[in-house]
Formats: structure tokens, C-alpha cells, sequence
């Protein structure tokens, strides 16, 4: 026993820096990630400023009940899961597709401009994002209403202030936004991915095509199994400045724009509830963490080694 314990000791001397260095990051994690947990009463109160969270009455599961209770349910629950699945599939999609083009860049091009070729994505998203709300659309001075639907002969098409329209162009902008981050982890990855493995696929008579199939696609599957169950858990979120500000909070568009955080935040400007609002937050931690269990635990029956636990 003596033994066993100075050997630990020993470990821990010998890795006292490490354990140091980690203080502020704990710390960081408990007030940021640990603390705030006791504000999962207020989900179960009638919050009142005067009372504070410890003194206000508890009120059952009043709360969970007013998402439910009214016709906007079903609108905010329908866009919050339909816009993230379209988002995580076609995220994915394309991510993966722009990661493979680059992948593809001639070696020595790819080793003289590196770090233009992995910042284009990101880069592109950010400026043709801005473009497309401010002026790709616009009835008046929009590229499409002025180059495209005039050389058609067709007339000028109000894109922001009609509801059809705002599915595509919601995910247009979300698509352009994030793929550059996505695209670029999963072109650190295929760069990482042993070149033997390709070399050998050559001599084999293997096309670029039968490389992408039976060595790319496969290499990054961990990591799109990974990304995935991320997003997964967050499905029941939704990005508050795209589907609140890019729209300008307009009436008439929430049919398909309005989801459970804008909801929520509506509902707080109106009633000031801080009750009702922790509740929804509630609602969507424990779906968000049932979907990720639930997720994760497809992936195992199907390939245990794909997996997180």
C-alpha cells in the first residue's frame, strides 16, 4: 500500500502543472455551465421580482402547459425541428462536398496558398450572407428582380414580405453562413487521412470517383456521426438573430418564421414571464438531451465503434 501511494503521489507531482492549468478552466465551467442550474425552479414558479427566485410560489407545471395551450404551438414546433433537420442534412451535404473540392486542389497549388484555400469557405459565407439580405432579393434594386425576372419578362416578385418564401430563403442564408466552418473541419480531416491508402487505390486503377467512395467517405464518417449527434442536440434551438432579426420581427412572416425561441422572447417583451420562458428552455434541454441519447444509441446498435458511449 505504501507503495501505491507514493507512485500516486509521485504522478501527481509530476503532473502539477497540467492540474493547474486546468483551474481556470473549471472554474470557468462551474460558475458558466454548473451554477445556473439552480435556476431550473424558476420553471416550476410564478417568478415575482419582489420575491427573488427562492421566496416566489411554486406553481406546478403551469408553466409547461402555455406552449401548448394555444394555435402557435404547432407553427413553432413545426419550424424549429423542420428548419434544423433541413439544416443539419443539407449542412452536412454540402460541407462535405466543399471539403472533398478542396481536397482535390492540385498538391503543389494546395501547399503554396494553404491558408487562402482553407479560409475561401468561411470568408464566402460571411460576405455573401450579408449580400443576399440586403440586396439579392430586393423588389426594387434586388439582382434577381432586375437582371433575372426582367430579362424573363416577368414581373418584379415582393421575396421579403411574403411567408412562402422564406423557408428557402432561410436556409439559403443558414446554408452560406455555417457551411465554411463545417467544410473546414472535415478538410482537416481528409487531409490528416494517410496518403498511402490513396496511393494504393492507384495502382489498383481506382478514379478519383472510387476514391472518394471507398476511402474519403469512410475515413469521415466518425467525425460526420459526431457533428451530427451535435446538431442533433441542438434541434430543438433555433438561431435567434436569423429567424428574429433577419426578418425584422414582421407579422406577417411568422407562419414561417416564427419558432420556440422567438416565441419566448415575444411572450417575454409581452407578459414579462420569466417563468414560462425557463420552462420552454426546460422543455428544450431535456428533448435536446433525449435526441442525443436516443441518436447515439441508434448509431451503437448499427456500428458500436462510431458511437460517443
Amino acid at each position: 500500500m505504501g507503495t501505491v501511494k507514493k507512485e500516486r503521489r509521485r504522478q501527481i507531482i509530476k503532473h502539477l502543472p497540467l492540474y493547474i492549468m486546468m483551474i481556470p478552466g473549471l472554474v470557468y465551467m462551474a460558475i458558466n455551465n454548473y451554477l445556473p442550474l439552480a435556476g431550473l425552479q424558476l420553471a416550476f414558479k410564478k417568478f415575482k421580482y419582489v420575491l427573488g427566485i427562492w421566496e416566489s410560489p411554486w406553481n406546478g407545471l403551469k408553466n409547461f402547459t402555455y406552449l401548448f395551450k394555444t394555435g402557435d404551438a404547432w407553427v413553432i414546433m413545426r419550424n424549429t425541428l423542420g428548419y434544423n433537420l433541413v439544416f443539419i442534412l443539407l449542412g452536412t451535404l454540402l460541407a462535405i462536398m466543399v471539403a472533398i473540392l478542396l481536397s482535390e486542389v492540385p498538391r503543389k497549388r494546395l501547399q503554396q496558398s494553404y491558408q487562402t484555400v482553407i479560409l475561401i469557405p468561411h470568408l464566402i459565407s460571411y460576405v455573401i450572407v450579408s449580400y443576399i439580405v440586403y440586396a439579392l432579393l430586393g423588389e426594387s434594386n434586388g439582382m434577381v428582380n432586375n437582371s433575372i425576372m426582367k430579362a424573363l419578362g416577368l414581373s418584379p416578385v415582393a421575396w421579403y414580405t411574403e411567408a412562402k418564401y422564406w423557408p428557402f430563403i432561410i436556409t439559403l442564408i443558414h446554408l452560406w453562413k455555417t457551411f465554411g466552418y463545417s467544410s473546414i473541419i472535415y478538410y482537416a480531416t481528409i487531409v490528416g487521412i494517410d496518403k498511402s491508402f490513396y496511393e494504393a487505390a492507384v495502382m489498383d486503377g481506382a478514379g478519383v470517383w472510387k476514391q472518394i467512395r471507398y476511402i474519403t467517405l469512410p475515413m469521415l464518417k466518425p467525425v460526420i456521426i459526431t457533428l451530427t449527434l451535435l446538431a442533433v442536440g441542438r434541434i430543438f434551438y433555433s438561431d435567434f438573430g436569423l429567424f428574429y432579426q433577419v426578418p425584422m420581427n414582421t407579422g406577417l412572416l411568422y407562419n414561417a418564421t416564427n419558432t420556440i425561441d422567438t416565441y419566448v422572447y415575444r411572450g417575454l417583451l409581452e407578459t414579462n414571464d420569466i417563468g414560462r420562458a425557463s420552462a420552454a428552455g426546460f422543455i428544450q434541454s431535456i428533448l435536446g438531451f433525449l435526441l442525443v441519447l436516443g441518436t447515439n444509441t441508434a448509431v451503437r446498435m448499427i456500428e458500436k465503434e462510431q458511437a460517443l458511449f
